[in-house]
């Protein structure tokens, strides 16, 4: 068993690592303060091959496994987790389309997705829906020319700022099997997007509802099959997780290394505070924490990219631990930093906003232990 990284994907995440320390982080609490990501960062992403991470490299995407794109997102992660998880977000959308979309949807959209020319967001929660996922309302009707689609969708990155949307509606039965997935492209007739929300942390993300009145789209736009759009949807969700856990470790682990230099710089009663016995242990605690999330992160992506029967399981007990613990570790730090952890100069408050909404999307931690729970119950 070997837990070394290979060449290749240290350098992976050596490229993404430098990428951000000078593109992104100059610039992130400029970007939160507009709250918008400027098009022109997503093409430069997209020129490293990152707009198309686990797109298969048929289709002119990087083939990464998902181990290696867990690489990508914690190392972009220690300069914004907010950025890092749009740019996963898109790429779960490219995977869904290069997975299931049409020979012809696959050349239409997939080029310019792979670029970043063309943005992509997701559209499954809804206003009255968003752990019961499949109680969705929105509605999808067939037309002569294609479908028409009727609903909202609630607290969606991009909302009004991407390029084209993947929707998850109802075309069928009041069941799983009655969802269907639709690409719903900017300026399509019917297309809205509400007020942009104000949030706690991911500031950067522009976040509207999705706002469908009688939005007409081609019969080329469905995406895959008629009626298993929440199949795909739930697909997408294991490599969702582990993504999410990335960015949650890469924040963290920039608060911890921040505050290492802090304490050795920081003086109190006559010495620097990291040689107090009591600080050092909370050090140290942070460290194990990364560590053991870390290790479990990699081991539930390489469940997943082997096909092991338990891979799901395996990505919801990664979700659930690497975001609590990777939540505790930034709160941790902004309390070694004293007052000036509550600054914004320090960087430390924006990773705690930041990473607080992780242990709600991609599936709550409370759903994630239901899927362990379930899995473990049926194996009895």
């Amino acid at each position: 068993m070997d837990f070394s990284l290979t060449e290749e994907q240290g350098a992976i995440f050596d490229m993404a690592r430098s990428f951000g320390a000078e593109q992104i982080a100059p610039h992130a609490r400029d970007w939160e303060a507009e709250g918008t990501i400027p098009k022109a960062l997503w093409q430069e992403v997209g020129a490293l091959g990152f707009g198309g991470l686990y797109v298969s490299e048929e289709n002119g995407g990087a083939g990464l496994t998902r181990l290696e794109s867990t690489l990508v997102f914690e190392a972009l992660s220690q300069s914004c987790a907010s950025v890092a998880a749009f740019l996963s977000i898109h790429n779960m959308c490219a995977r869904m389309i290069d997975a299931y979309g049409s020979d012809e949807m696959q050349a239409r959209v997939l080029p310019s997705a792979l670029t970043m020319d063309t943005v992509l967001s997701y559209c499954l929660t809804e206003p009255g829906s968003g752990s019961d996922a499949a109680a969705l309302k929105t509605r999808a009707e067939r037309t002569n020319e294609g479908w028409t689609l009727t609903g909202t969708k609630a607290f969606i990155s991009g909302g009004g700022y991407s390029d084209a949307y993947i929707v998850m509606a109802r075309s069928g039965e009041d069941s799983p099997r009655g969802i269907s997935a639709y690409l719903v492209e900017d300026g399509a007739n019917g297309l809205s997007f509400g007020g942009l929300e104000d949030k706690m942390g991911w500031r950067s993300q522009p976040t509207r509802q999705v706002q469908l009145d009688n939005c007409d789209i081609p019969a080329a736009n469905l995406l895959g099959n008629e009626g298993e759009g929440f199949k795909y949807a739930m697909a997408g969700l294991d490599g969702g997780r582990l993504n999410i856990s990335a960015c949650s470790l890469g924040a963290a682990q920039a608060a911890l290394d921040a505050t290492l230099a802090y304490m050795g710089e920081r003086k109190a009663f006559g010495q620097a505070i990291d040689q107090f016995q009591a600080l050092q242990f909370k050090l140290a605690d942070c460290e194990i924490e990364l560590e053991a999330a870390r290790t479990f992160l990699r081991h539930a992506a390489w469940a997943l990219d082997t096909g092991q029967p338990d891979a799901t399981k395996r990505c919801a007990m990664a979700k659930a631990f690497v975001t609590e613990a990777a939540g505790r570790v930034a709160d941790t730090c902004l309390q070694l930093h004293g007052g000036y952890g509550y600054l914004a100069d320090y960087g430390i408050e924006k990773i705690v906003r930041d990473l607080r909404v992780h242990r709600i999307l991609e599936g709550t931690n409370e759903i994630m232990r239901v899927i362990v729970a379930r899995q473990m119950l049926a194996a009895r």
